[in-house]
């Protein structure tokens, strides 16, 4: 008969076996992340149609119909004070006194190791809300990804998770919130992939899936189950429509630079006006006031002036008019501080674009035309998908969004063209030149993450010669001779370093025995040598090596008492470096 406390014993080893899988860890919390996300973003959208049920008396999306018989002074004072509150609550409460978003998300997950603050995380969720219900021209998908990353990132901060967990877990965040923003669980993964994690490991990848189809289940159980946009064209009309949506995407890529650039200007704009932060969104909100009177569609997320274009209801004349007011609307917007994302923008733009495209297209060739509204859907993701620097997880939100499969072949093509043009004379993408203008280079930042992590007490060794400051030229030249560095530390009594020697230090010194008497340590040592102290970290030591051209350096204890505590050596930097590298690409893959 089994002993009951063994099988106890071997019950709990079990567990504790289980407990220390990190795929089924990142699996269950995988999970959860995504429920959690899902609700929140539930409520997120939730908060928002409350606030513009109170500003504009309506909550729907096709907010622009609605406000046509709003008195004017309403359409121009809502987004003014709440610009007004949104300005204070940034300035009082933001961190950089900015409004967070998509880039904070991607900084977060290169250069901190996922590490995001839950308290900017809340900040960013209430005046997101309150600008876009408000008539701010932003997207909630942006505001979306950032709650959910913070949330997923608060979470792996108290488990006390590694920095690779950590990231994982930061997917999973963003994966959810997108795949519960578009009904669309299998670009939310993609996405999360793409722009965040940045590979497709099954370690990573699989939480990612699981959060998103989490996500999208109870999003699914609020809002229901159905396309954003319905289009009744289900095919493509014939095969040589497909150099028209490659001239469409090349179209549609100009239009995304001139975008995100007018959106530069914008700031640059309100940086030059040097009015307080918490005033340039009422400015902004009284810009965007003064257009909607005359283009309404500009308010809001601008999903309804989208499906109107899809149903082919504005003509030629209105599309173009519409897409330029929403582009300068949306750079005051956000050029001058309101909160919020440019997902939901770029998709109307790429919708005017489309349809007034189309328009002409099948003006000019009607046998062959799809319909306007097949081009508008085409530049939809041709737009978006420039602008966010993610141009497979664009196609799958677009085709997701639609449930039209035949259609995804030219936004395919579009995509290509517009992401080629955009990546070639602008960059990557909108959030990679956010990050670029505040300094941060995402490229070497996982680079950097890791230098940064490791800390010179942690490579310095004591194997440096050293030598009194009072030793005479004799003794120079022996400790010279037995280290293998070729340099000596000069030390006062009192171990503080005072300097270093070299051969070169000794100069006329070197072979003449009659200066023995004459010449002590500290005649001939070379003052003030580059230091680190062991507080400082790897990019620090490989700076200091760079600048002064050595590949040896002397450690102290602090800058202030300069205490000799041992060197730093190039190839011991370079080492530790790879190590952890090494290390850190085995846990991230799995391998």
């Amino acid at each position: 008969m089994r002993n009951p406390k063994t099988s106890y014993m071997r019950a709990l080893i079990s567990l504790r076996r289980l407990l220390r899988n990190d795929h089924l860890v990142l699996s269950a919390l995988g999970l959860a992340i995504g429920a959690l996300t899902g609700a929140a973003i539930i409520g997120f959208r939730e908060l928002i149609t409350f606030i513009q049920n109170i500003l504009f008396q309506s909550n729907s999306e096709r907010l622009f119909q609605h406000a046509q018989d709003l008195p004017w002074w309403q359409i121009i004072l809502v987004p003014a004070g709440a610009g007004l509150i949104v300005g204070i609550i940034i300035h009082r409460f933001m961190p950089n006194q900015r409004p967070q978003g998509v880039a904070d998300v991607i900084e977060a997950n290169a250069l901190r190791g996922g590490r995001m603050s839950a308290k900017a995380g809340i900040g960013a969720a209430i005046t997101s809300a309150i600008s876009i219900g408000a008539g701010a021209s932003v997207g909630r998908e942006g505001p979306a990804v950032h709650i959910g990353a913070s949330l997923s990132a608060w979470i792996g901060q108290r488990l006390h998770l590694t920095r690779a967990l950590r990231r994982t877990l930061l997917g999973c965040g963003v994966g959810a919130a997108v795949a519960a923003s578009f009904n669309a669980p299998i670009a939310g993964a993609l996405f999360a992939s793409e722009v965040v994690v940045g590979h497709y490991a099954l370690k990573a990848f699989a939480p990612i899936v699981i959060a998103s189809v989490a996500s999208t289940a109870l999003s699914r159980s609020v809002f229901g189950d159905f396309p954003a946009f319905a289009l009744d064209s289900k095919i493509i009309t014939s095969f040589w429509e497909f150099p028209a949506f490659v001239l469409l995407g090349l179209v549609s890529g100009i239009t995304s630079i001139v975008f995100m650039r007018s959106i530069f200007l914008a700031q640059d704009l309100a940086d030059k006006s040097k009015l307080p932060i918490w005033v340039r969104p009422m400015m902004a909100g009284i810009m965007v006031g003064v257009i909607a009177l005359f283009y309404p569609q500009v308010l809001g997320i601008g999903y309804g002036a989208t499906e109107s274009a899809l149903l082919m209801q504005f003509g030629f004349v209105t599309l173009v008019a519409i897409g330029v007011a929403k582009i300068v609307a949306t750079a005051f917007s956000i050029g001058w501080g309101f909160a919020g994302g440019v997902f939901s923008p770029a998709l109307v733009i790429g919708a005017m674009v489309g349809g007034s495209f189309g328009v002409v297209a099948t003006a000019v060739f009607p046998d062959l035309s799809s319909g306007s509204g097949a081009y508008t859907i085409v530049g939809m993701g041709a737009v978006a998908a420039a602008i966010m620097g993610a141009p497979i997880s664009t196609t799958l939100i677009i085709f997701e969004m639609t449930s039209n499969y035949a259609l995804t072949l030219g936004v395919m093509l579009a995509v290509v063209a517009s992401s080629e043009i955009t990546h070639h004379f602008f960059g990557r993408s909108f959030f990679n030149n956010q990050l670029k203008r505040r300094g941060v280079d995402v490229k070497e930042g996982f680079e950097t993450e890791i230098m940064k992590s490791i800390k010179i007490s942690q490579v310095y060794s004591e194997d440096g010669e050293t030598i009194l400051t009072s030793a005479c030229l004799q003794d120079v030249r022996i400790k010279l001779q037995n280290s293998p560095l070729g340099e000596i530390f000069v030390l006062r009594d009192n171990g503080e370093l005072y300097g270093t020697i070299t051969l070169a230090d000794l100069s006329d010194s070197a072979f003449d025995h009659g200066f023995d008497d004459l010449v002590t340590a500290s005649d001939v040592a070379r003052l003030h040598p580059p230091i680190l102290v062991l507080s400082d970290n790897l990019e620090t030591a490989l700076a200091v090596m760079r600048d002064s051209g050595e590949e040896h350096i002397a450690v102290v204890d602090d800058i202030l008492s300069i205490v000799f505590k041992g060197c730093v050596h190039h190839r011991e930097v370079m080492a530790a470096y790879n190590r952890l590298l090494l290390q850190t690409r085995h846990e991230e893959h799995g391998e």
